[in-house]
């Protein structure tokens, strides 16, 4: 490509590089001139204006943004996403319906690495999403890029970018009620939002006494194909109320403790091989928190070991606002 201030009576069929205005009107960048602009521009004055000419073996800025994300997003349907009309250069990939994003971060990184002028730009990875968020961007800065670089890119990426969409339809929550604790309506309420925006029905909601014996009986009774406690009081340890009670039931708890803050105090198990999380009591609130890390993977299927929550830890710091006692100080959460 061919970049640079070039005399108006040679501008037909170069790209318009700058936005200039014409008498009464606006020719905006990225504009393919015509002798009619031609005109419009020597009637307005100018000597000379700067244009892109592509050479041979470009690809317009549009024409390599849709290969690219085509080759992003081979099959979007299948990978949950909708993708959006070329437009100065740029595409974008949709969320089609609730759902956790899946990277090939690697390969994503290859991608950028191919032209400084060919970029994507995603959310970060297991972000969740609602219906029609922006899941990823493609960008071709320039007017237009060697067509070589972009079929290197599509062969480094492809179908790099999709949306998992939850697998599990219903969830059942247990809150445990202890004389003086927190109300429960709020926490309720909170739960159920996330639930619903997951596409999932919270179908089961169970209020027992924060005793081992209740809460063990819950936890085999409650309906749902995931099942939540939300305990009166913080688990403060492995072999607290909520986990040993769901061993009692018959269950496993596989993981207690995460490095994300809020949220520390969540544990992960499973009964009658359906998952069981034990939510920290920060999610009684709407504001973001590990909570929302695991069950959004949970209920989209994906696996989800101590392992996985050990990572959560870098960039696990979620909120940190100047009346947030700092360092955290008396309090479980």
């Amino acid at each position: 490509m061919k970049f640079g201030p070039v005399p108006v009576a040679d501008v037909t069929g170069a790209i318009l590089a700058h936005s200039v205005k014409v008498l009464d009107a606006k020719l905006r960048k990225g504009l393919v001139l015509t002798a009619e602009h031609r005109d419009q521009l020597a009637a307005a004055g100018y000597d000379k204006v700067t244009v892109a000419r592509l050479q041979p073996g470009d690809c317009h800025e549009d024409e390599a943004a849709e290969m690219l994300a085509a080759a992003l997003a081979p099959d979007p349907q299948a990978a949950g996403l909708r993708v959006t009309r070329p437009f100065t250069g740029r595409v974008n990939l949709l969320a089609d319906g609730p759902g956790v994003v899946e990277l090939n971060v690697e390969a994503l990184r290859e991608f950028n690495r191919v032209n400084p002028m060919i970029t994507v730009a995603t959310v970060p990875q297991y972000q969740q999403m609602g219906a029609g968020g922006m899941v990823a961007t493609i960008k071709v800065i320039s007017y237009a890029v060697p067509r070589e670089d972009v079929l290197t890119a599509t062969n480094l990426a492809r179908a790099s970018v999709s949306l998992v969409r939850p697998v599990h339809k219903t969830a059942g929550l247990i809150v445990t009620d202890i004389p003086g604790g927190p109300p429960n309506e709020k926490g309720i309420a909170a739960i159920r939002g996330r639930v619903e925006a997951l596409g999932m029905d919270l179908c089961d909601v169970r209020i027992v006494p924060h005793k081992p014996e209740p809460l063990s009986q819950a936890v085999s009774d409650t309906d749902g194909d995931v099942v939540m406690i939300l305990t009166g009081s913080a688990t403060s340890d492995v072999f607290d109320v909520a986990p040993e009670a769901v061993r009692a039931a018959g269950g496993q708890v596989d993981r207690f403790g995460m490095p994300v803050d809020p949220g520390n105090l969540l544990f992960l198990g499973s009964h009658d091989s359906r998952p069981v999380i034990g939510l920290p009591g920060c999610a009684r609130s709407p504001a973001l928190n590990g909570a929302d890390w695991v069950l959004s993977r949970v209920a989209c299927g994906i696996e989800t070991t101590g392992a996985d929550i050990a990572e959560m830890g870098v960039g696990g710091l979620l909120k940190e606002i100047p009346t947030r006692p700092q360092p955290r100080s008396g309090r479980k959460g």
